[in-house]
């Protein structure tokens, strides 16, 4: 056992050894939407002569409260959530270890991220990566701020810090489901290390790191923030909580293990039915308590845009299982509690880009799209794919990722309820938005997540079984994972 575990140390330390090769040099400015508010570079450059700067902005306490505990929601949904969900959707035998993948992984991903992982996806690196500023959060202290969406106002630095972290370890976590029951534990493991490294982290980089609302004082100043921003930052892409760093770059790195691993023994010959729906119940029935600090949380303080966030991400889920179980009902001739279940996630699922750029309406609208085209993703889709995705990932979290991705550039619209882009040099709601050029945008997004968690999940999954190996042996399938990978079961007999 010693030995793997030295493996996945060594070579999680040559591989940020590397990564420190292919980055710019950084400063101590840390953006925020993600990074840490930096002073207005009007401030910076103001003469000696210019009546004295403002005082540093403090935390106000209700927005670190709400960010606090918007965070202790979002790792409700890791752990037990989303343990429960998949795990009541396996087979008894290997329920103990999905749970044990969740928790684990969940513990892994945090560790990473206190010692690297937030230095490289929030501070000032170049457009693809950060920098080591924050390496071990070294500098980072309870005075410590960081910036929100709105001028003036900041947060502590260490509150922004988990709440990231909680959002890090969900997505790894999310790739657990597309090949349970078959791959061994130390595995999953070091393809952890690796694809939150080269995949997640410089995604996130890409698509939520700039200099904060105070960077953008005029014209010139916006142009020299926007320039070190993340790459799909610059573009214009909108994701509010996640569609494409969470839910899109997790399901496509599912889809790919899915390949690779190969399918279950016995796939397509013996039927794998959720031992537990009322376990998997629950587990959705968490995750929708949970997403709401996800979604809402992300607006960064306690206010309009939060509450805006909060309601989409209710009336979505609500629209999704209706539309869901309603075409099941009527293709089937049956409602399920999994179509139900699984209906709420694909709402859940398609909100999330969206939550705060749109009106309720469009929220409904993304609802009742997501509902049946993830309900298509699961059944019809699948089928084409030929994987064994066994808990859906793709269908639910790709295919619901990449529909409210794109929508958000429809239903963002000003036109469409939606609140448009924010001119933080205009201090106003820019008044030239159009449809069809964000949805190219959205599309670019989409499309780099892709590329980028396709090939890093690939490249991953070949190290991995290459350094340990990807499958247990066909004897320890059959036996469970429970018994054979960690000499436990989740129930007695």
């Amino acid at each position: 056992m010693t030995n793997w575990i030295k493996k996945i140390v060594a070579v999680s330390a040559v591989l940020v050894s590397l990564g420190a090769a292919s980055l710019l040099p950084t400063t101590n400015v840390f953006a925020e939407e993600k990074a840490v508010a930096a002073a207005p570079a009007a401030a910076a450059a103001a003469p000696a002569a210019a009546e004295p700067a403002a005082p540093a902005p403090v935390p106000n306490k209700g927005d670190t409260a709400w960010l606090l505990t918007c965070t202790a929601l979002v790792i409700l949904m890791t752990v037990p959530a989303l343990g429960l969900f998949y795990g009541g959707l396996v087979r008894k035998k290997n329920m103990l270890s999905v749970l044990m993948q969740c928790f684990v992984v969940f513990s892994l991903i945090m560790v990473l991220w206190a010692i690297y992982g937030y230095s490289l996806a929030f501070t000032e690196g170049n457009a693809f990566f950060g920098g080591f500023d924050r390496l071990f959060l070294s500098g980072m202290t309870p005075d410590s701020v960081a910036a929100t969406f709105s001028k003036g106002v900041v947060v502590p630095e260490l509150a922004y810090m988990v709440f990231q972290a909680a959002f890090a370890a969900i997505t790894v976590c999310l790739i657990i489901g597309a090949f349970v029951e078959r791959i061994k534990f130390s595995a999953v493991l070091l393809f952890a290390v690796l694809w939150f490294t080269f995949s997640y982290l410089p995604i996130a980089h890409m698509v939520w790191f700039w200099s904060g609302p105070d960077a953008y004082t005029d014209a010139a100043a916006a142009e020299k923030a926007t320039a070190v921003a993340g790459w799909l930052f610059q573009k214009g892409a909108l994701d509010f909580a996640g569609g494409t760093v969470v839910h899109i770059n997790a399901a496509v790195a599912g889809l790919v293990g899915a390949f690779v691993v190969g399918k279950r023994i016995g796939y397509g010959k013996e039927a794998f039915k959720p031992h537990s729906l009322t376990l998997t119940m629950v587990g959705a029935s968490l995750l929708w308590v949970g997403w709401f600090g996800f979604n809402a949380g992300s607006a960064l303080e306690a206010n309009g845009s939060a509450a805006l966030a909060f309601a989409n991400t209710l009336m979505a889920t609500a629209a999704a299982v209706m539309s869901w179980i309603l075409a099941e009902w009527a293709l089937k001739g049956k409602p399920s509690m999994l179509g139900a279940a699984s209906g709420a996630v694909a709402g859940l699922v398609a909100v999330t880009p969206a939550a705060g750029y749109i009106g309720v309406m469009g929220a409904l609208i993304i609802g009742l799209i997501a509902g049946v085209i993830c309900l298509w993703g699961v059944t019809g889709l699948k089928k084409l794919i030929g994987a064994d995705d066994s808990l859906d990932v793709f269908g639910v979290h790709g295919v619901g990722g990449i529909t409210g991705a794109l929508l958000t550039g429809v239903f963002a619209s000003p036109s469409l309820g939606g609140t448009g882009i924010y001119d933080y040099v205009a201090n106003a709601v820019a008044p030239d938005y159009s449809i069809i050029d964000q949805v190219i945008i959205q599309a670019t997004a989409v499309g780099t997540t892709i590329v980028v968690s396709g090939v890093v999940a690939f490249l991953s999954y070949k190290i991995v079984d290459m350094i340990v190996g990807l499958r247990v042996s066909e004897e320890e399938e059959r036996e469970g994972l429970d018994i054979s990978s960690h000499g436990e079961t989740a129930y007695e007999m």
